[in-house]
């Protein structure tokens, strides 16, 4: 004698569902042929552990494709309409056999299918709004990065080949002059990375901030407060090597940051921009120090920037107090970027080796 397992059914407009109860089923046989289902299954079912078979004709024509998932408790299918419509029942017969029930953990009336309708294709508009906006932003947001990237690279390519082409036609005269010649768009580009800044402290690129912002406020220290200030630094020749040094490691920066904004990556530029700060960082943090360093005494002697003290006291705070207070700030900034520029450079290319194994 045949055993039919105890069968479960649900429809949507364009599905019927179906569950099955029967426990650990093996042996899973299940195809259609032309409106009939056939299911046949090894299990634990309402008469134990035995062989179970059902056929089912179904009201409308379905297309032949059928799938079916088999879990611990129940075997799952899903059976789709030829046509989109709702039947009125599930078999031709208008007496349903006894083994098959309503499930109702997926029955839906008509009207309540027409609303989970409505509301997935409410929900996938909405996806597709909110994906269209990220687009968007992501677009923008590139555009931005790759613009003031290129203008970065301009200005500080500008300053490099600057600076190189006069050091061979103006040999050691160059180092006289380089402030006269070359601190308008030093002054520029250096206003310009207080952009870097912003961009690290509201997640428009994913880097630390304090890093950038020792930096940023580093070099606009040095630029502004020590070169611009003193006219009697604007010909040292430290002021030479200060720029060139931040030029020499922008160059190769800017442009591996250019293209990552397309996702596109030149091997050779990206073991340049990890490598080129290891000598050239501290050699221009050294020319910084050294620069700091000549204008202390210029400080004390026009007593600039000075903080003027009462008259029963009779004297002021030189700003050269501050200068030897931020000799060690900025060697305690170089051991806090090279640390970080040291793990950016190990994430790169060691965690690619490892992948590569």
């Amino acid at each position: 004698m045949t055993l039919t397992p105890l069968v479960y059914w649900a429809q949507r407009h364009e599905e019927i569902y179906l569950r099955v109860e029967l426990t650990d089923a093996q042996n899973i046989d299940v195809h259609i042929h032309e409106k009939v289902l056939q299911f046949r299954a090894q299990g634990h079912g309402a008469k134990g552990q035995n062989e179970y078979e059902f056929n089912l004709e179904f009201l409308l024509p379905v297309k032949p494709e059928v799938s079916h998932k088999s879990t611990q408790r129940q075997v799952t299918i899903t059976v789709r309409k030829a046509q989109r419509g709702w039947w009125e029942r599930l078999v031709v017969q208008e007496r349903k056999p006894v083994f098959l029930a309503p499930d109702f953990d997926r029955w839906l009336d008509e009207s309540d299918a027409e609303m989970e309708i409505r509301e997935k294709e409410e929900k996938r508009n909405r996806l597709k709004a909110s994906r269209h906006k990220d687009e968007e932003f992501v677009s923008l947001k590139t555009g931005f990065l790759f613009i003031y990237n290129l203008v970065q690279f301009l200005g500080f390519s500008w300053i490099f080949v600057n600076m190189t082409v006069r050091l061979f036609i103006f040999g050691q005269d160059s180092l006289y002059d380089t402030f006269h010649t070359i601190s308008d768009v030093m002054f520029f580009c250096q206003i310009l990375a207080a952009v870097e800044v912003l961009n690290a402290a509201f997640g428009v690129v994913r880097t630390s901030v304090v890093p950038t912002l020792i930096q940023v406020v580093g070099r606009n220290f040095v630029l502004f407060i020590i070169f611009g200030s003193l006219e009697k630094m604007h010909n040292q020749p430290v002021v030479f090597f200060v720029f060139y040094l931040w030029s020499a490691i922008e160059i190769f920066r800017y442009p591996f940051y250019m293209l990552g904004c397309f996702n596109t990556e030149w091997k050779t530029l990206t073991w340049l921009r990890y490598t080129v700060w290891i000598p050239l960082y501290p050699l221009g943090v050294l020319a910084e120090a050294v620069a700091v360093i000549q204008s202390i005494p210029i400080f004390d002697e026009n007593k600039f920037l000075s903080i003027p003290l009462p008259k029963a006291v009779g004297t002021s705070i030189s700003f050269s107090y501050f200068l030897h207070i931020y000799l060690v700030l900025m060697f305690l900034g170089l051991f806090i970027n090279f640390r970080h520029l040291y793990k950016q450079r190990n994430r790169r290319f060691y965690t690619k080796k490892r992948k590569a194994k």
